[in-house]
């Protein structure tokens, strides 16, 4: 794996210690995408140039003050790519505020805290389950109209979606489940579905597909240029769910992480538990529901998923 570029160059002891702060998120198992274009790039393109411009070379050197500065320097000026939006400024003095927090839980002693710029709430926009099931109904293959329902009905990445196999769909204690082995982050998870729905992706995992299917649930319509049936790809999912929204006449921008905004949002408004919710879509913690989803009321009742799939 190569070496992220460092801006400035780490003989300074607070870039070395931004550099240990990278290397201990991705011996925590995020994935080196993250690491890379989300703490990397916050970090050592915008927070080190920064410190380096204001003499900063070690962490102790840090306050309050210089923080409220950054956080002004950015809502001011901007970065190198151009004007920032506030949600921008927002995230990267979060991903500081995580490097700060380590580095002090690290034993370093230092006394500042990011300033985070306030932000407007923003409105989700999800698919109701009148949409979703225009949508099932509009979609022109078995394979597609599962598909769309697996989206909406567990919530999964695109990328956890391509990556499931046949033998991912399971039964435990009369209990059908997706088991999720190709999950950000490295982890794995299951994730519950109705008896229908399992039913049907058995029954497609055993019929749907050509005789020289790949160990992948779903696979593309169209052969590879060997002849052979290829995988699914995302791009291959990102189009097919633009077609069958066109073909329903949905009236939004539908695209396959729009499913799972609408499976949280629909889950915590019919009152499942936030702690249950992030454990089925595979957030390690609260603070990404906590985040997106705050505006929403719950109570803690386990029953709310089966109701809502049933209601559906």
């Amino acid at each position: 794996m190569s070496r992220l570029k460092v801006i400035p160059k780490s003989s300074e002891p607070l870039a070395r210690l931004v550099d240990d702060y990278l290397s201990s998120c991705r011996a925590r198992g995020l994935s080196p995408k993250t690491v890379k274009d989300s703490y990397g790039y916050a970090l050592q393109h915008v927070f080190l140039p920064f410190c380096e411009r204001e003499g900063i070379t070690n962490v102790d050197e840090l306050s309050n003050r210089v923080m409220d500065r950054y956080s002004s320097e950015l809502l001011e000026r901007g970065g190198k790519r151009g004007p920032l939006s506030r949600h921008s400024v927002h995230a990267y003095v979060r991903n500081v505020s995580f490097f700060l927090g380590w580095a002090q839980r690290q034993g370093e002693s230092f006394e500042a805290k990011g300033q985070l710029p306030k932000l407007a709430r923003r409105d989700i926009d999800v698919l109701s389950r009148e949409e979703i099931n225009a949508m099932e109904g509009a979609a022109p293959t078995e394979r597609d109209k599962l598909i769309i329902r697996v989206l909406a009905d567990t919530g999964l990445r695109v990328g956890e979606l391509v990556g499931l196999r046949p033998a991912d769909v399971i039964e435990r204690n009369r209990t059908h489940l997706l088991r999720i082995t190709r999950a950000k982050g490295g982890d794995h998870r299951l994730a519950p579905i109705m008896p229908d729905l399992a039913r049907r992706l058995r029954r497609y995992a055993e019929r749907g597909r050509p005789d020289d299917a790949p160990d992948r649930l779903f696979v593309a319509l169209r052969r590879s240029p060997n002849g052979r049936t290829a995988p699914l790809e995302t791009s291959g999912v990102l189009q097919m769910v633009r077609d069958i929204a066109e073909r329903a006449n949905v009236a939004k921008r539908v695209y396959p992480h729009l499913f799972r905004h609408s499976f949280i949002t629909e889950a915590l408004r019919r009152g499942m538990n936030p702690l249950m919710v992030a454990k089925i879509v595979g957030h390690s913690s609260l603070v990404m529901i906590q985040r997106n989803y705050e505006h929403l009321v719950v109570d803690d009742t386990y029953d709310a998923l089966s109701r809502m799939l049933r209601e559906s």
